[in-house]
């Protein structure tokens, strides 16, 4: 009877199609189309990917056409919209299923579409199901026509009688048919984030992806620049941005097939996550973003910053606090009274904030070093003999906000959590345990676990309920392979860790929706859009050498706004000067973690000034447009510029990394201003007692100027650095 209605409906479908002409699916922004259509063997296939078009009228022209095979049956191969395992297409599936019968092979047919308007766009809903097996998926579209942004996912479900396997589960897969294709992606590792890599894409796959379980992106960032016909360049040229919002395993697979088309296939990692799905169950895939742009790079990332700050980034419209963090200062040596000490310092510097790093917990293991007391959420009395409510009030009468650190996913061996639940942790019960930084896992895909890390938040925020801002880390990847909560199902444990720790924060953002947290992972392990809706601000690095940070910005601010990139100031090279370390970090979200007392007055009254200056023009640098002006991967300097929505304010930040002997130096063309407005030119962040060197401070010259002529900004001298601020008139 199933399979009778299925024939009927596919047939009424069919002739509804044949009917009104072709059937044409239209996922569009005000640039881009993503053209679906129904083809005659009711198939889904993508048609046309690329820029907008004018005319509906054209779609019809797209010649896509099935020919019978020799036994009568119509079979197509390639650009299927997702694309079963075990078909007539010998390419990279989108979703592959064991069914309950043993049968490797799904086909999916077209049910029928939907689409609603949703906040700052519009909803596709495109319904596919096999004939013969009672498995359907459901593909998600929402296009944000201003932003020119898509994003894409899946969701599988099946009624067999027994459960399924699922060995591949794509978010989505798109297709080009261009000359030439060029894949830059950034690998990584500890204070090393953010490095690029571009090769030309040729026949056969390149895999981007990670196998560490919870510190993803240690190796490998879930984020890609694609170059049609050329390397992405940063202002002309086509290219794509893509990235998954997955905090865990995920891959890319892009695939230039027999004919030189590519195919480019986001999702999870199937890695060790054969995933066993019971009947009636929903499996949900990570969400894909992408956009497109004939621009180059730079409005590519502006696409993706607006459309961030609107809609996926915790608090997007909201400001940020700067701090001062203890962590570079005191390590894990400090008290009640140091502490104290430290929140006063913070109000003289003029930040909003001190943040507790690591080493405040622990009582049977005080954490004195990495090797314990991960898991022991109480304050160390000998330490902190008044607890984190002493410190709250210190804060309070400091006039600054309290922010603290936890770890809440880990798990040190010394600790009474291990002694006391080590069945919840993740270890291999018959093979010796591999430590990495002295900690172990807890299992995430375990409900007890889940509500023990909520806890873990809940119960500081009730017993301090003016605590402002976590950071939470996570500096181990899962090792010891083995989840004692998943038993017979350990293809289930790598994806059902990470759908737990959403429901952890699920939680926490219900319960404290004004709670501002970092996402921290020993530096930048952790950097995706699906853990920034609940996290205002990602660690990039713990390199704050600032030389080096400023190709880690770089980097990363193609795919973040910087208002999701937190930057602090430290003494890493202390060979910079305090000026040149604050002028990077200022670019980004503001923060210090040093010891303000070795500074001699000048640097720490020049600190002063910058931070009442980034106070004053934070919504210039975070919500502003960004332009990245020099490349320091293509120059021996680098320059970026911010600018207000109404265009009415700018602000530039020059540096010279290490120039060359009398290089030739070119002026810094400027841009995102208005040409028809005349703007004064003012250097702002300078040292006590000086004066601008630069010809040009206090000038006015109009946007056509500083766009088409420039500014003569950069200098011969290392580690300089210069700050300017535009006002329109």
């Amino acid at each position: 009877m199933k399979k009778l209605f299925f024939l009927l409906s596919m047939l009424i479908t069919f002739m509804g199609a044949q009917a009104s002409g072709k059937q044409n699916i239209r996922i569009s922004t005000n640039d881009i189309d993503l053209i679906l259509q129904v083809a005659e063997n009711n198939r889904l296939y993508q048609v046309y990917f690329g820029d907008k078009l004018n005319s509906t009228a054209d779609f019809d022209r797209f010649d896509w056409k099935i020919k019978p095979g020799s036994d009568g049956s119509y079979g197509i191969r390639g650009r299927e919209a997702y694309p079963g395992s075990g078909g007539e297409d010998s390419f990279e599936p989108a979703l592959a299923i064991t069914h309950a019968d043993g049968n490797l092979t799904t086909y999916l047919y077209y049910q029928g579409f939907e689409q609603k308007a949703v906040d700052g766009g519009t909803e596709t809903v495109i319904r596919l199901a096999d004939d013969q097996y009672a498995d359907n998926v459901t593909l998600h579209y929402v296009a944000y026509q201003k932003e020119n942004v898509i994003k894409v996912w899946s969701e599988i479900k099946h009624n067999e009688k027994k459960p399924v396997t699922l060995w591949r589960y794509a978010s989505g897969m798109f297709y080009f048919n261009e000359g030439r294709y060029f894949l830059t992606n950034y690998h990584s590792d500890w204070a090393r984030e953010g490095q690029p890599a571009t090769q030309e894409l040729q026949f056969g796959k390149k895999i981007i992806d990670t196998k560490l379980g919870t510190r993803g992106a240690e190796q490998c960032e879930p984020f890609f620049e694609l170059g049609i016909d050329e390397p992405a360049k940063e202002n002309e040229g086509k290219v794509m941005l893509g990235t998954i919002g997955w905090t865990g395993n995920f891959r890319c697979t892009f695939e230039v097939d027999n004919v030189g088309a590519l195919r480019i296939i986001p999702g999870i990692n199937p890695y060790a996550s054969d995933y066993v799905l019971k009947a009636g169950e929903v499996f949900k895939t990570p969400e894909f973003i992408f956009t497109l742009s004939d621009k180059g790079t730079s409005q590519a990332s502006r696409n993706i910053h607006d459309w961030a700050r609107r809609y996926q980034l915790w608090n997007g419209g909201g400001t940020r606090m700067t701090l001062l963090n203890n962590w570079e200062n005191t390590g894990f040596d400090f008290n009640q009274e140091s502490l104290a000490q430290l929140m006063k310092d913070a109000k003289d510097l003029g930040v909003e904030m001190f943040l507790l790093d690591d080493g405040w917990f622990g009582n049977k293991y005080p954490r004195k070093d990495d090797h314990a007391g991960l898991g022991d959420w109480e304050a160390t009395k000998t330490k902190l003999p008044g607890g984190v409510p002493a410190l709250v009030k210190s804060a309070q009468d400091a006039g600054v906000k309290f922010g603290i650190w936890i770890e809440p996913e880990m798990v040190n061996p010394k600790s009474e959590l291990y002694e006391k639940h080590k069945n919840w942790v993740i270890e291999q019960p018959n093979r010796k345990t591999y430590y990495y930084r002295n900690q172990l896992v807890l299992d995430l895909a375990n409900p007890e676990v889940q509500n023990y890390v909520f806890g873990v938040v809940d119960r500081l925020m009730t017993e301090n309920p003016n605590i402002a801002y976590f950071k939470w880390d996570c500096n181990s990847p899962i090792t010891n392979i083995y989840s004692p909560y998943e038993k017979a199902q350990q293809g289930n444990m790598y994806i059902d860790y990470v759908r737990g720790l959403y429901k952890v924060l699920d939680r926490i953002h219900a319960k404290y929706p004004k709670l501002e947290m970092m996402l921290c992972s020993g530096g930048g392990a952790r950097c995706d859009y699906q853990a920034l809706k609940y996290f205002g601000e990602l660690w990039a690095s713990d390199d704050t050498d600032p030389f080096e940070r400023l190709y880690i910005q770089w980097s990363l601010s193609k795919f973040f706004p910087v208002k999701a990139i937190a930057a602090h100031v430290t003494n890493w090279n202390k060979k910079t000067s305090v000026k040149f370390r604050t002028d990077v970090a200022s670019m980004c979200k503001l923060g210090f973690d040093i010891d303000l007392k070795t500074m001699s007055p000048d640097d720490y009254k020049y600190t002063q000034g910058a931070v009442a200056n980034w106070r004053r023009l934070e919504g210039v640098i975070l919500d502003g447009e960004q332009y990245r002006l020099v490349s320091p991967y293509e120059s021996n300097h680098a320059a970026v510029d911010y600018v207000s929505q109404d265009k009415q304010k700018a602000v530039v930040f020059a540096y010279d990394l290490h120039p060359r002997y009398e290089e030739p130096l070119r002026n810094v063309r400027l841009q995102g201003l208005d040409a028809n407005k005349t703007y004064t030119v003012k250097e702002i962040n300078l040292m006590p007692n000086t004066e601008s060197k630069l010809a040009f401070n206090g000038q006015r010259f109009t946007g056509d100027y500083l766009m088409k002529v420039g500014l003569g900004i950069l200098t011969f001298t290392e580690g300089t650095s210069h700050v300017l601020e535009l006002t329109a008139e």
